[in-house]
């Protein structure tokens, strides 16, 4: 079988499984689970991305594609509080004991922010601005070594139809943003499944797994998009203002100065207007010449196959807690065409991960990730479909709730499984 690898200039992106059983620290042995949706309270539209957080507390969730989330609290937290919050709306904060463990849909009003709120003119040059915020990030961001615990998803479709869904809970240990060493990652729990018959003669694999979303942290790995170098190679602008957790936000533009660049990206940069502090980035790589764009982001096929990517576009969060900003969420979505040559096969595939930092805590007992246990960068998760067919499978761990196709697939694989089991049983 052919295989395709595809990398990508911010990292190696792809999967493989290094399976070790996971002790974390924040494992509970008893708690709540509360379901439900959160929409715009003016049209009802499903919000994606929105942020729900224990008050007090450093356990969280985020809400998928369709709005939804699924959030794990411990009993000890039982009577506690949660911020509800997304870019360009007003937080909410609602009590615990108000959720139903059914379904809750909860309601955020759109802010809207007046220029004269902010101080556009503080900042007459939105590069400046940007350079500011990167050069002096030791006193927005939590510059501490951070033990995390995050989820991570990965899934790969032809057309619209899931053909490979992995999932795993993983430890990130975070060095401090001024240090040079790396972040270290350990798997935990993960389960994978892949319908190769449904991928054709092509191999798909995303080389790096949770590391393909962890390098979108652009505030400890910033060389893979903003550099000395490479700062003069975009024009920075203002856009409207907006807010986040009830904080004035400024929003600023990027975009190549010119096409001659053979790699250019463009999008928007939230950046705190109180603290100086990156809050979101959401930008995409310019993939509109196909001459340049070619095999972008393949690192190794077979000859006769041309990959002409459709789409490549990268977000990360950062949240605030005790005065400093800290990693949160990432995600990337690559879309791209395969054609083989001297043959009629014209296949889109869509390649997407995300995780989300569901709890952490600051490493003052200098916590270490063995070498042995360490994922390397340039992982590929093997195949394994141990998980699917329990549903309790991830017990306390917080995740986030999949899409409806997601779930659709799920379930397949789970039916698949029970048959084998069934076949396999018969005398």
């Amino acid at each position: 079988m052919e295989r395709l690898i595809f990398k990508n200039k911010l990292s190696f992106i792809g999967l493989g499984l290094m399976l070790f059983l996971l002790s974390p620290s924040f494992a509970q042995n008893t708690y709540s689970e509360y379901k439900g949706k959160v929409v715009d309270a003016r049209n009802n539209r499903a919000l994606e991305y929105v942020s729900l957080n224990v008050l007090e507390t450093n356990i969280s969730t985020i809400t998928n594609s369709e709005g939804e989330f699924l959030l794990k609290v411990p009993e000890a937290y039982k009577d506690s509080k949660i911020v509800v919050a997304l870019l360009g709306y007003t937080k909410k904060v609602i009590n615990l004991t108000d959720l139903s463990e059914n379904t809750s849909v909860i309601k955020l009003e759109e802010a809207y922010t007046e220029l004269k709120e902010v101080n556009v003119s503080a900042f007459k040059d939105a590069g400046k601005l940007v350079r500011k915020v990167f050069a002096e990030k030791s006193k927005t961001i939590q510059n501490q070594s951070v033990y995390m615990t995050a989820f991570y998803r990965e899934t790969i479709k032809r057309r619209n139809r899931n053909v490979s869904l992995t999932e795993a809970v993983v430890n990130i240990l975070k060095q401090p943003y001024t240090s040079a060493n790396r972040d270290a990652v350990k798997l935990g729990k993960a389960r994978k499944s892949t319908d190769y018959k449904r991928l054709d003669t092509v191999s798909v694999k995303l080389q790096g797994g949770p590391f393909s979303t962890l390098y979108l942290d652009i505030m400890k790995y910033p060389e893979y998009i903003f550099t000395e170098e490479s700062f003069d190679t975009y024009r920075f602008s203002f856009d409207a203002p907006t807010t986040v957790n009830n904080r004035n936000v400024y929003v600023v533009d990027f975009k190549p100065r010119n096409k001659t660049l053979d790699l250019s990206y463009f999008g928007k940069l939230y950046i705190d207007v109180e603290t100086l502090a990156l809050v979101s980035a959401s930008y995409s790589l310019d993939v509109s010449n196909k001459g340049k764009s070619r095999n972008l982001l393949v690192k190794r096929k077979p000859r006769d196959i041309v990959v002409y990517p459709l789409e490549a576009k990268y977000k990360v969060d950062y949240k605030q807690n005790r005065g400093k900003w800290y990693y949160s969420y990432s995600n990337l979505s690559l879309k791209f065409k395969v054609n083989k040559k001297r043959e009629i096969f014209n296949k889109v595939y869509t390649l997407s991960s995300e995780m989300a930092v569901t709890d952490w805590e600051l490493n003052t007992d200098d916590i270490k990730i063995k070498n042995k246990d360490k994922l390397r960068p340039t992982v590929i998760i093997t195949d394994a479909i141990s998980g699917f067919s329990d549903p309790d499978f991830w017990g306390e761990y917080n995740l986030i709730e999949p899409d409806k196709s997601i779930e659709s697939a799920i379930e397949k694989i789970r039916k698949n499984i029970k048959k084998e089991q069934e076949k396999n049983s018969l005398p």
